[in-house]
């Protein structure tokens, strides 16, 4: 989406092996060198190994390029086989046929051998290239050692390239493996960028993406690192989100805060925090953040989006939209409990029941199983509506029915809570019995969450919460005019109005005037923005979690769990 913004030919920062994009640092230079040595020397193994991300695939893709043409290749990938499974593939790899033999492993061996006699008498080289060989078991290992027996008088028949972390090697340095191990002619580890390699490696790919300017501050770079350690995956994926979000906000360039974001994007709550010398930095980087709301067009409307998010917030949903099953939820019409069984409503104060499941007492006689109807029915009366579980059993139906829809989301507490909407959820209490309750307030500054369950209020500790949910929870939301499907970019909708005034809201600005229905790029700008500030996917579609905050955020009349939630988000 930012190529035509920055002058891209081809996106940049790509995690596919494309050899056009390997940066040849020394160490790369050394790995391919010793790689196309051992190919030279006509048999026997090659070994290149290194840590998740540091470029073993492509290098060996580059390999793949410099070899003469009279060079057939067979590549296997994630080999977790068998014997047997790995002998079937490289048959499968080298277009031979496979042997009807009642000794299935021999039969293979003897079809190998025919073939790489036929090719080495037609001037042939054949090459094995195994990929991910840290998975491979002893026995396959040995196996692979004895294909190397394959041979005439004067040569190898077989030259074997194996590929993978560094545990290959700790398991080529086992006893039972030293025949293999000193059968490898060449080898070589590919060690994470250097500090001063990383600005030429990030300045390599944007020059073959066709963008030879730079588009990284000297400062970015050196967060790049800290963030990275130089692992070239790492670094791909960072970039590419960076880019991204200086192309939502207009910037010509990546600073220290954009990519600071990224990576908080990217790899989430487990990012590295800044060490505490590097919060000094914050108010310049805000001050920064400032001047470039004033300078940029249009940044004072980005500028109202780009605030950090309030602490209580939770952590980003899933980059993937969640939907509702094709099975709907359906509720068993349940008995209707008989008086007495459970509490009358409001006979408690939430504040002076226990906080705890465990410590709940239950009145006798009490059908734990109508918690459920109970459960729906209050989500229900929330959005002012008289749910009958007999007359309407499936209940996502019903609310289509009144404008309404269903989220299922099946991941944790925080998640749920990022909504900020009631939601019907299931429990375990501490005799493994589950029911049902409706979730329908929020109290972030005590850390409590108020419940109503059967009709009764508690309040529970989040914790308490956190360990007593017992899977995940189901989500009313109000769906726009004419909303039937996720609205994506250069598409018609009746939606677009709704959206264009709901996002003018937003910035404090009057709704546009007209009634447009495509969802063009400047309103797919506008989402962007949306998505980027509150941490969604970042695609410009908008599917029902986008929806769920622009909804929560300027419509009234929406049941919160907190009304605190709703100022902090203006």
């Amino acid at each position: 989406m930012y190529s035509n913004y920055f002058g891209f030919s081809e996106l940049p920062f790509t995690i596919a092996p494309n050899p056009r994009y390997l940066y040849l640092s020394e160490q790369h230079r050394e790995a391919l060198a010793s790689l196309l040595y051992g190919i030279n020397c006509n048999g026997g193994f090659v070994l290149l190994t290194g840590d998740v991300g540091t470029g073993k695939t492509t290098v060996c893709r580059c390999l793949l390029e410099q070899l003469p043409e009279n060079t057939e290749v067979a590549v296997i990938l994630n080999p977790k086989y068998s014997i047997t499974e790995l002998l079937e593939a490289i048959c499968d790899e080298l277009k031979i046929h496979r042997p009807h033999s009642s000794h299935r492993i021999k039969g293979y061996i003897d079809a190998i051998n025919q073939h790489l006699l036929e090719a080495h008498g037609r001037g042939i080289n054949t090459v094995l290239i195994i990929d991910e060989a840290q998975n491979l078991g002893l026995d396959v290992l040995e196996q692979i050692r004895l294909l190397t027996n394959l041979e005439t008088s004067s040569q190898k028949l077989l030259q074997i390239i194996l590929i993978g972390q560094p545990e290959l090697l700790a398991t080529l340095a086992r006893p039972e493996l030293r025949q293999l191990d000193q059968r490898i002619t060449a080898r070589y580890h590919l060690h994470a960028l250097s500090r001063e390699e990383l600005p030429a490696y990030v300045g390599h790919r944007l020059a073959v993406g066709g963008r030879d300017a730079p588009l990284f501050s000297r400062a970015a770079l050196h967060r790049l690192y800290r963030l990275t350690g130089g692992v070239p995956r790492m670094i791909n994926v960072i970039c590419d989100r960076a880019l991204l979000g200086a192309y939502v906000e207009r910037r010509p360039r990546v600073n220290w805060w954009l990519l600071n974001r990224a990576a908080r994007e990217v790899r989430g709550q487990f990012a590295a925090p800044a060490s505490s010398w590097r919060w000094a930095l914050l108010p310049l980087a805000l001050l920064l953040l400032l001047l470039g709301g004033f300078l940029i067009p249009g940044g004072h409307e980005l500028l109202a989006w780009m605030r950090p998010a309030p602490v209580e917030q939770v952590q980003a949903p899933p980059a993937t939209p969640l939907a509702v099953p094709l099975a709907e939820p359906v509720l068993a019409p349940a008995a209707e409990p008989q008086a007495g069984e459970l509490p009358a409503d409001g006979q408690l104060q939430p504040a002076l029941l226990p906080s705890s499941p465990a410590q709940w007492q239950w009145p006798a006689g009490t059908d734990l199983t109508a918690t459920e109807v109970l459960a729906y029915r209050r989500l229900f009366d929330l959005w002012g509506l008289d749910y009958d579980p007999q007359q309407a059993p499936v209940i996502c139906r019903y609310a289509r029915q009144h404008g309404l829809d269903c989220l299922q989301t099946p991941g944790s507490l925080e998640e749920l809570l990022g909504f900020n909407l009631p939601a019907v959820i299931r429990l375990r209490n501490a005799r493994g019995q589950r029911f049902h309750a409706t979730l329908v307030g929020l109290d972030r500054q005590t850390g409590r969450a108020t419940l109503d369950v059967a009709g009764e209020p508690r309040e529970v500790e989040l914790e308490d919460l956190r360990n007593w949910l017992d899977a995940g929870a189901l989500l009313l939301w109000r769906l726009p005019p004419g909303y039937q499907e996720p609205l994506r970019p250069e598409t018609s909708s009746p939606v677009v109005p709704w959206l264009a005034a709901r996002l003018a809201k937003l910035q404090g600005l009057e709704p546009p005037r007209g009634q447009r229905q495509r969802y063009d790029e400047p309103l797919q700008m506008q989402v962007l923005a949306f998505q980027h500030q509150y941490q969604l996917a970042t695609d410009a579609v908008l599917g029902p979690q986008t929806l769920i905050r622009l909804s929560t955020l300027t419509e009234t009349g929406i049941p919160l769990l907190t009304a605190a939630a709703e100022a902090d988000w203006e």
